[in-house]
């Protein structure tokens, strides 16, 4: 349909690769051919452990036409890790960047992948027991009989990346896949369209790329992929050259790219309209406002592993139109309204809570994309309802135009004195700072209050503020019983794999600390 389409990789190297739909087409069904010419059989699980460009794209279509299920390992995870993900999916086959080879070779020896196949960038010759990506290719005719699969089989798998416990699998049918690559391309979500020129900022190894490869494939979008080049400038220059009219990836990545952008305003040419897709942790209002001077339009979905990802997306109704602009930067910084086949409730107390915008309660979703188990964990299942509702975990508030707002995770909620602090807000509300480059804030145990809020700060390379003048500062927006008990400067918080603030680490470090020194 689209064969002159472009897909412009960046490579580890930094070189650009181009080739085109037509080839994403000829190479796919190379794949999956060679994958039946091997043996694969139906539900077989092929891992991958590659950065963002073609050959993963390839990966997503050829692997699943074959029959089998194209496996995303997450690079940045421990490789103990990667070892018990790798082994309870009873992955057969691994296919690696030979940049990642270092990875894998510190869990090989714990895993029986039986063969691994290495996309060749680098050059050098491959470690005997390694097969060539491009030999692999040319080993099967090309000519692959696409797999009679039911709709509701497994094409794709991921596994969570929690701060808890083990990582949990999600298979995802060929039905979900389709329906929510639908399901973000309408106007009110993502307004994706063949005029598109698509950069996923996000990790193909996680979530699907939050389904952007699989939409813009189907749309016929230009692609480009950054591969591991995610600094600001590089970014910004892909953004630019190409003419990207949408991307995406966490906060902390486009932090970084406007802290740039601001700094040298001149010296990039973005597109007209471009729409960046924020997601991973809540995105502060501050970054909404300073993407707005460059007319690039910051566009707020939620999700997770278990929703294929994206459940919820924040884009005004027309009558919205006419409020105030500071009416509509509340609205644009919730997480939105659910997508098209999604259901959304709050439960509260064993009850569904009212859509007032202000009673608390666990977000539950449910719909044809939206996973109904774990892979191979049947203890794992009371994570759901008994009528399909997914417990996600989420403390939110549902407005009374249906936009959810995640106030926290049920494990970061702050109750102090039997009121609860969301420190989502404290968060956000502390990154509109000049001075504050990332804010964290934890509850941690308090003798009299039972909890109170923590903030742990990093502040903007040579940034100084006090600890009074960032509570003058949050005056405005909160009460003064919710307001941090102390302010904690660090050089850099702990994240996860995925860019999420791994908060457990800070309760851990901050668990036994002095209230006395604050005058608590």
């Amino acid at each position: 349909m689209y064969p002159n389409v472009e897909v412009v990789s960046c490579l580890p190297d930094k070189t650009v690769r181009r080739s085109t739909y037509a080839d994403l087409h000829l190479r796919a069904r190379a794949l999956a051919a060679s994958l039946q010419k091997a043996g694969i059989r139906p539900g077989d699980r092929v891992a991958t452990l590659m950065w963002n460009h073609s050959a993963h794209l390839e990966a997503y279509f050829g692997i699943p036409a074959a029959g089998g299920v194209a496996h995303t390992l997450n690079l940045r995870l421990h490789p103990d890790e990667l070892a018990f993900i790798a082994n309870h999916a009873r992955d057969r086959w691994l296919i690696v960047d030979d940049v990642l080879l270092p990875v894998y070779e510190k869990f090989a020896d714990k895993v029986g992948v039986e063969r691994v196949i290495v996309v060749p960038f680098s050059g050098s010759p491959l470690p005997r027991g390694y097969e060539d990506y491009e030999m692999f290719l040319a080993q099967g005719g090309g000519n692959p009989t696409y797999a009679d699969a039911d709709e509701n089989s497994a094409a794709a798998m991921c596994y969570t990346s929690g701060t808890t416990g083990k990582p949990k699998g999600v298979a995802y049918s060929h039905r979900a896949l389709v329906l929510h690559a639908l399901s973000i391309s309408l106007p009110d979500s993502f307004a994706m369209s063949r005029m598109d020129t698509v950069l996923p900022a996000m990790s193909m190894f996680h979530a699907n790329a939050w389904g952007l490869p699989h939409a813009a494939v189907m749309n016929g979008c230009k692609l480009v992929f950054p591969g591991p080049n995610l600094q600001p400038e590089a970014l910004l220059e892909l953004l630019s050259t190409e003419n990207v009219t949408l991307t995406g990836g966490v906060p902390t990545v486009w932090l970084g790219v406007i802290d740039c952008l601001e700094h040298d305003p001149g010296r990039w040419k973005l597109a007209e309209g471009l729409r960046i897709i924020v997601a991973g942790s809540a995105a502060p209002e501050s970054l909404f406002r300073r993407f707005d001077k460059f007319n690039v339009r910051v566009i707020q979905p939620w999700g997770m592993t278990e929703t294929t990802p994206i459940a919820t997306t924040a884009t005004l109704k027309p009558e919205m139109a006419g409020w105030s602009e500071n009416r509509k930067y509340e609205v644009r910084t919730k997480q939105g309204l659910p997508s098209p086949l999604v259901e959304m409730r709050a439960v509260g107390d064993d009850s569904e809570i009212p859509w007032d915008g202000k009673t608390f309660g666990e977000l539950q979703v449910r719909g044809p994309f939206i996973a109904a188990r774990y892979y191979n964990l049947p203890e794992e299942q009371d994570k759901w309802t008994e009528d399909g509702w997914l417990r996600t975990g989420d403390v939110v508030t549902i407005d009374a135009d249906g936009y959810m707002k995640i106030t926290d995770r049920t494990k970061d909620l702050i109750k102090s004195g039997g009121e609860w602090i969301s420190s989502v807000d404290l968060e956000n509300a502390l990154v509109g700072h000049p001075a504050i480059k990332e804010a964290a804030v934890v509850a941690i145990p308090h003798p009299k209050w039972q909890e109170r809020p923590l903030a742990c700060v990093v502040l903007q390379d040579g940034a100084r503020v006090s600890n009074e003048e960032l509570r003058i500062f949050l005056c405005d927006k909160f009460a003064k019983w919710q307001l941090p008990d102390d302010f904690v400067f660090l050089e850099e918080l702990p994240h996860t794999s995925t860019g999420k603030l791994l908060k457990s680490q800070l309760r851990q470090r901050f668990n036994n600390f002095n209230w006395e020194q604050v005058g608590s």
